[in-house]
């Protein structure tokens, strides 16, 4: 069945959409066909089923993941990826394995020119700036062109004296060309956390949460849902978001 399949959109943009999760051990799903899938998993280590070698042509890949998180499983995520040019990674969860799970499967792929991401990581130290994707993405890819992004990282406080502001993370942006880069820091004293939001322009996502008092405001034609976040009373007319169906507090 379906032995030319090369597209593949297992429900993907559908509301209430299905999740493919592959039991242990993972069923046998093979095609040395399929160029293009675009699926939503539940779990990371789907994920890697999904790249592991059974769709030894894959040239572009768009997945939406519920948790990101290690397992007690041994699944391979070392071997080369070597025909993937187009990989986008959505999860709306906070994960805190960016470093150990997420970037050693970026580094897979080699030859990959367009990366898209979207993540909300709970970091040990320091925020995921311009220099963090340098250093652990777009060095390992050279024909990686173009790179877009909405990265949420958050960091726990411990009595830190020298917080990076809004203005030292941008910084790190300088010699990004291609995109315009937006940063938003915030510390919240209250709950001790520290919340950096980067994102690359344009703003393409339907959503856009987490919103406090430095926010930069922009253009938002696509964004129809927003929630806000912050411990001061909100100053802002939120005109910029034209065509919202969700507003939460």
């Amino acid at each position: 069945m379906f032995a030319n399949l090369q597209y593949l959109d297992f429900d993907s943009s559908s509301i209430y959409s299905q999740h493919l999760s592959f039991d242990i051990p993972p069923p046998i799903f093979i095609s040395s066909t399929l160029l293009e899938l675009h699926v939503n998993v539940t779990f990371f280590d789907d994920c890697l089923y999904l790249l592991d070698r059974r769709f030894n042509q894959l040239r572009v890949l768009h997945v939406k993941i519920t948790w990101i998180r290690s397992s007690g499983l041994t699944i391979n995520n070392t071997k080369n990826l070597p025909n993937l040019k187009c990989f986008s990674l959505y999860c709306n969860t906070d994960t805190f394995v960016y470093d150990e799970l997420i970037i050693p499967l970026l580094h897979r792929m080699l030859n990959l020119e367009k990366l898209h991401l979207y993540l909300i990581i709970g970091c040990k130290n320091t925020f995921i700036d311009g220099n963090n994707l340098k250093r652990n993405i777009i060095n390992h890819m050279p024909q990686l062109n173009i790179l877009t992004f909405n990265i949420r990282s958050t960091v726990r406080l411990h009595n830190q004296i020298n917080l990076l502001s809004n203005e030292d993370i941008q910084y790190t942006f300088n010699d990004f060309q291609n995109n315009q880069i937006i940063t938003c820091v915030d510390y919240f004293s209250e709950i001790e956390r520290g919340q950096c939001h980067i994102y690359s322009c344009p703003y393409e996502l339907k959503e856009y949460h987490k919103i406090t008092n430095n926010f930069p405001g922009g253009i938002f034609k696509y964004v129809r849902e927003i929630s806000l976040c912050d411990q001061r009373p909100f100053e802002h007319d939120f005109f910029f978001f034209k065509f919202l169906n969700h507003f939460h507090l």
